[in-house]
């Protein structure tokens, strides 16, 4: 069996982050160790929520498991809130790994045009330096505008997403999978690079009409499950974007709030049929 490393927070309630890899990736047949950066009673979309920063855990932890020499074949990171931890992950890359850990990064920091609350610029920096040592990279449009310098758009086509891919080509890793890309109206996707080859991938399902907390999350953590279960990244992207949709729809008919994050739950019996059928 794989193992794979998340690093990300916990967000004790509102599914996201890390309430979704374990579950997600672990359903998915892959052991997933965790290593918590942040404790939160709740993410931060609700009010005066609760948190302890874990910083001065994660070298510990992490010297503990050189101890007992554990490894992993692929390390995964998500919401990680400070420079310093980005820091840390540049470190971990080499100690936890090896030459066939793969490395996938969404370097979460922002959406709509917006960094999130208590980043900047120069944190979006440090996520450059992070992308710059991964194999996949998963970044939405902002994140990748906020990388690569180029502005952002919420009215766009192919050669503006194809100039955000190319810029973030420049960063140095070897597949970027743009999430968020709508090419058509009613329709949404994504749209990747290869930059060892030069193939550009492109997928458009439906588009939901609604938006809720965590779909960034489950869509990573779809990819990564399928990835480590030996899919291309471009058969792991169509499962994600696929199954991210429909758990959207479901969400949607129970009338679930957009805070609360999907009920990735309820479908997860069709996430694992869908993996099965790709096998």
């Amino acid at each position: 069996m794989k193992r794979i490393l998340t690093v990300q927070d916990i967000s004790c309630l509102g599914r996201c982050s890390m309430t979704i890899a374990l579950p997600v990736i672990s359903a998915m047949g892959v052991e997933t160790v965790i290593l918590p950066t942040a404790l939160l009673s709740t993410h931060t979309l609700f009010r005066d929520c609760a948190r302890m920063d874990l910083t001065d855990m994660l070298r510990p932890i992490t010297e503990h498991w050189q101890r007992e020499d554990i490894h992993f074949d692929a390390i995964y990171t998500g919401y990680l809130g400070r420079e310093e931890q980005i820091d840390m992950m540049l470190e971990f890359f080499d100690t936890l790994g090896g030459e066939e850990t793969r490395i996938i990064v969404d370097p979460v920091m922002g959406d709509n045009g917006r960094l999130y609350s208590g980043f900047n610029q120069e944190y979006a920096e440090k996520n450059r330096l992070l992308c710059r040592r991964a194999d996949i990279i998963i970044p939405n449009i902002t994140e990748a505008s906020l990388m690569t310098g180029l502005p952002y758009r919420e009215e766009y086509g192919e050669e503006y997403i194809r100039s955000l891919l190319d810029g973030l080509a420049v960063l140095g890793t070897k597949v970027a999978v743009l999430t968020g890309v709508s090419l058509s109206p009613g329709k949404t996707g994504i749209m990747g690079l290869d930059t060892r080859t030069g193939e550009i991938f492109r997928y458009q399902n439906r588009r939901v009409d609604a938006s809720f907390h965590g779909t960034g999350d489950l869509f990573s953590s779809v990819f990564t499950g399928a990835m480590m279960r030996g899919l291309s990244w471009k058969e792991a992207a169509v499962l994600a974007a696929d199954h991210t949709a429909y758990t959207m729809e479901v969400t949607l008919a129970n009338g679930g709030l957009p805070r609360f994050g999907v009920d990735f739950e309820e479908t997860m019996p069709e996430l694992i049929r869908g993996l099965s059928g790709r096998l």
